[in-house]
């Protein structure tokens, strides 16, 4: 299979993940508090990654690659993840979706400033068309109840899109020096031990005995399908794309969430959903199209 074409299914497919992660995990939080199961997600990924580590090749790890790790897992993992939950407490569900679009355009600036990307027009118009339609299915899908929106939460939720725009551009070397599964291990484990002393508490005061099964599988899912096998993706899609193109695809999550919602019969699709999934998948297309800083030397131009 074309490399370039791994990169966009691997792309695809943990956004896929994410999207499914959506209505799942919302549903396990009735249960549980975000803390928890944003540590349940930290450290049950670890142990799967460390467990899979054990049957593919070892790879040496330089020390100062390391350290270069728990920065990477503090703006992958524990910025992005955390200040997330925190921010979505603080605002309403349908402003922090409207938030989470800004990847793109936020990972756009920082891959200028930090890798030299150029800013070309068909990029800009790509990011432009994917978000439109990112937002017009997030406005369409909102409920007359998703009010109550917080300037501190929207923010945060901004905030935690700029730590992992850093995470895709800065870090991006260390997913071509290593492999996915030696890059998680490690981030994960390191995520870990930020998260456990603050989640302790609530880990501990849990009633298991009034959990329900289909909470247990809920949280299930969000570990092993939305944390492990979509970190997997990610960053193999990492090594391959830019971190703009690999950033584009955050607007398939909202897609994923709808589709699913009219599955589980909890909306119904109509034309403007439609063009809103046509929109996004244009943008993606365009982005995908955009010349790169390697095309630019490629022709000998400068940027």
């Amino acid at each position: 299979m074309n490399k370039n074409l791994q990169g966009h299914l691997f792309a695809f497919s943990a956004n896929l993940l994410w999207g499914l992660m959506a209505p799942i995990g919302k549903s396990a939080l009735s249960e549980f508090s975000a803390l928890s199961v944003t540590t349940f997600r930290m450290v049950g990924a670890a142990a799967c990654f460390w467990l899979l580590s054990l049957f593919c090749k070892q790879e040496h790890v330089d020390h100062r690659d390391l350290l270069k790790m728990f920065f990477a897992a503090l703006f992958a993992l524990v910025f992005n993840q955390g200040v997330f939950i925190f921010g979505l407490s603080l605002t309403s569900p349908i402003d922090a979706s409207i938030v989470t679009t800004t990847l793109p355009i936020v990972t756009m600036i920082v891959a200028a400033i930090y890798l030299k990307e150029p800013i070309t027009n068909k990029k800009v118009l790509g990011i432009f068309v994917g978000a439109m339609g990112a937002l017009i299915l997030i406005i369409s899908s909102q409920s007359a109840g998703a009010g109550n929106g917080s300037m501190m939460g929207d923010l945060l939720c901004l905030v935690a899109q700029i730590s992992f725009s850093i995470y895709l551009t800065v870090f991006k070397g260390l997913s071509q020096r290593y492999s996915p599964i030696t890059l998680n291990k490690w981030m994960f484990v390191y995520a870990s031990m930020c998260y456990i002393p603050f989640s302790y508490g609530d880990i501990t005061s849990i009633q298991w005995a009034e959990i329900s099964t289909t909470a247990l599988w809920q949280v299930g899912y969000v570990v092993i399908g939305g944390t492990f096998l979509a970190y997997i993706c990610i960053m193999a899609a990492q090594r391959i794309l830019r971190p703009t193109v690999v950033s584009m695809y955050n607007y398939m999550q909202p897609i994923v969430a709808s589709i699913a919602a009219i599955i589980m019969s909890l909306a119904v699709f109509n034309l403007q959903k439609g063009i809103a999934i046509a929109l996004v998948f244009l943008g993606v297309y365009i982005v995908t199209q955009s010349k790169s800083r390697k095309d630019f030397e490629r022709e000998g131009k400068t940027l």
